[in-house]
């Protein structure tokens, strides 16, 4: 199933606050630890992958222009916006979900390193709290992000960053509920996180700028409302909060 979404309401997630510090700078991080972190990208044996290295990217995957992302049976598919872009896709699979969002980056410059420290930068001003570890993606960050319950008292919600350096870009992913609770549940969302194959183009992009992706062309809009009187929300523990605005939905 396809769902839109737009930005900017009054609940945060945790996506949105990987946005602010991928797209921002931080101004107050020393220069001199910002060129620390910038090392060369690291091989990627097992994706994600760059179009020039797959033969076939739309094999499997749906095509969402900036991004081939693999197919897998009863998931949900979402896209966010940012006006009137389009820039991440959220895989929704049974009580788990992974956000999607691929970025330009330097030629011969890794970015990750420095992106996860701040995000650690801000999540840990709002309270949250933070562990560095190296998961099956590589490096990552698990996170318990300060958020409002709906009765209006505060919380945490856990989620996992992660992230892999391409050639003149950057994969981000965003894994939240069980997968991110239980990380040794997330396997398959990993898996379409490997398997995903960029689509960076050749044109002039400042780094950091997000690329933009597409709807597919089959892509069915439905009201707003619509999903909840089918089920319910499909995220879940407590993941609702991630939905809002209207939906293009279809089912795979």
């Amino acid at each position: 199933m396809f769902g839109r979404r737009k930005k900017g309401s009054a609940a945060e997630d945790a996506a949105g606050e990987a946005e602010q510090v991928v797209d921002g700078v931080d101004t107050e991080a020393d220069e001199t630890e910002r060129e620390r972190v910038r090392l060369e990208p690291e091989p990627r044996p097992d994706g994600p992958w760059d179009s020039s290295e797959v033969r076939d990217p739309a094999e499997g995957r749906v095509n969402l222009g900036g991004l081939y992302v693999p197919g897998v049976e009863g998931m949900e598919l979402r896209v966010e916006v940012a006006g009137d872009a389009i820039v991440a896709a959220t895989v929704v699979l049974r009580d788990s979900a992974i956000q999607l969002q691929a970025f330009a980056a330097p030629k011969r410059e890794g970015i990750w390193g420095e992106v996860r420290e701040e995000i650690a930068t801000g999540i840990t001003r709002q309270g949250g709290v933070i562990d560095e570890v190296e998961g099956p993606l590589g490096w990552e960050l698990r996170a318990q992000v300060p958020v409002q319950l709906p009765d209006g008292t505060g919380g945490f919600q856990v989620v996992r960053f992660v992230g892999v350096d391409g050639p003149r870009w950057f994969l981000r992913g965003v894994i939240s509920g069980q997968g991110a609770v239980q990380p040794q549940a997330a396997g398959l969302l990993e898996q379409i996180f490997r398997d995903t194959v960029v689509v960076r183009g050749e044109g002039p992009m400042a780094p950091r700028d997000p690329i933009v992706l597409k709807l597919p062309d089959d892509a069915q809009m439905v009201a707003e409302g619509a999903q909840q009187e089918q089920g319910g929300s499909r995220f879940a523990g407590g993941m609702g909060q991630l939905q809002r605005g209207p939906e293009i939905t279809e089912v795979r």
